[in-house]
């Protein structure tokens, strides 16, 4: 293990440097960053480091109150996935993005840190065991089909490990779950959706949530299995049935355990389901409830606004996922409550393939397309809040500031919060 970086105000700075190698904690070896965390919460520690050189030098520290040593690790290369799923995102894109977005992640050690879905394909007992012995809990598990023939088909693996026996040894050891099943029209839904439901319900309470989602599919998909989206009759068709299951396990288990993601409702024309049925809202990042939350959050601070005077003109753009309910629930209020010279507009994503709706994945040319067309009708343009990185950058590696030159127009990146944007560009 490396050290990659040295707080100033931790007691190693100073002596020890970016370079150096972890050697050993308390006599044994230490794998990645986890495992070394895991490994210093002893009161009494000794922690070995070897030098550019090689040469080592020993620190000891007596009633550690297990304080962060302000040490940053170089956990060096991810886990990958060796599936080649029926639906994998990264087999349907085109070349010359940015490598990141080709890195197919299957790192359990990534689900517990930032919430990655895994399916458990590449994990030995070895690493199950450290799951269980370093209590890294809740994971995230992508399941996709209970039916081990089935979900060998979907991930073109033959030598896959049944899931429920993994995930039965995982919650008998105390490791909450939370699951999800990528459903595809005429492969695993019906009858395979309801045995997923009911086996993995089994395993509840430590199974703790089911996350449905629909498959994203792009335009890249010469010599890819054969699939298609869900049609509006079918995901309504997939959220009756879920809505059902939901009221039925409430009363048995006091949960509704499993949610249709906000992608169903959008594509059925359903209203969403009120907050409260959301429960903990334990798979926000996952597109469950995010469209309610993004609507409550701007009703109770909606209030706030009233004081907005300007004259500005704004233009929003968005998916068409996400514009439904924009311009149904937010624009008009904005428009003849406030007062507020708004447009929302979406932006059909040319890149990735009109079936592509999600904010997420707009890229900056197909933004800049659109708002160049309007380009004299706004003085200020706000993007997605999730649609650039943390450098700036789009996923088609356009800048911001190239984007901005480009328009020659003020340009805001969105907050999850609408109101607080709102209040941002007019006030």
């Amino acid at each position: 293990m490396k050290v990659s970086a040295v707080e100033p105000d931790s007691p190693l700075f100073g002596y020890v440097r970016p370079g150096y190698t972890i050697k050993s904690v308390n006599g044994s070896d230490v794998i990645d960053s986890i495992d070394f965390r895991f490994k210093t919460t002893d009161e009494a520690l000794q922690i070995i480091f070897a030098d550019t050189k090689g040469k080592e030098l020993a620190f000891e520290f007596e009633d550690f109150d297990g304080s962060d040593l302000g040490l940053t690790l170089d956990d060096g290369k991810i886990k990958v996935c060796r599936n080649s799923c029926i639906f994998c995102f990264v087999h349907q894109q085109p070349k010359g993005m940015r490598k990141s977005l080709y890195i197919k992640d299957e790192d359990y050690r990534l689900s517990f840190t930032h919430g990655n879905f895994v399916t458990l394909s590449n994990t030995t007992q070895e690493d199950l065991d450290r799951i269980v012995e370093q209590r890294l809990s809740p994971i995230y598990v992508s399941v996709h089909a209970s039916d081990d023939t089935l979900r060998r088909c979907m991930l073109k693996n033959e030598k896959l490990a049944p899931i429920i026996p993994t995930l039965k040894y995982l919650t008998q050891n105390g490791i909450t779950v939370h699951t999800q099943v990528v459903l595809c029209p005429e492969v695993n839904d019906g009858k395979y959706l309801t045995k997923t439901i009911d086996q993995l319900v089994e395993l509840c309470p430590d199974v703790e949530t089911l996350a449905v989602v629909p498959v994203g599919l792009t335009k890249y998909r010469d010599h890819l299995p054969n699939l298609r989206n869900y049609r509006a009759d079918e995901a309504a068709e997939v959220i009756d049935y879920i809505e059902k299951r939901q009221k039925e396990l409430l009363k048995a288990h006091g949960t509704r355990f499993v949610w249709a993601s906000d992608e169903f409702y959008v594509e059925a024309k359903r209203p969403m389901p009120a907050r409260h049925t959301y429960e903990d809202m334990s798979q926000f990042e996952n597109g469950i409830g995010m469209v309610r939350e993004f609507m409550m959050m701007f009703n109770y601070r909606k209030k706030k606004l009233k004081k907005l005077k300007s004259d500005k003109r704004v233009l929003f753009l968005t998916g068409y996922s996400a514009y439904p309910f924009l311009s149904e629930e937010i624009l008009p209020y904005v428009q003849k409550e406030l007062k507020l010279n708004l447009e929302i507009l979406p932006v059909e994503n040319k890149f990735w393939g009109k079936m592509v709706t999600v904010s997420g994945l707009l890229t900056g040319q197909d933004m800049l397309r659109q708002a160049r067309i309007h380009h004299d009708e706004f003085d200020t343009l706000v993007l997605p809040p999730n649609c650039i990185n943390n450098d700036d950058l789009f996923l088609d590696n356009l800048s911001l500031q190239q984007f901005e030159t480009a328009l020659n127009k003020k340009v805001v990146i969105g907050q999850y919060n609408l109101a607080e944007t709102l209040h941002e560009v007019f006030n």
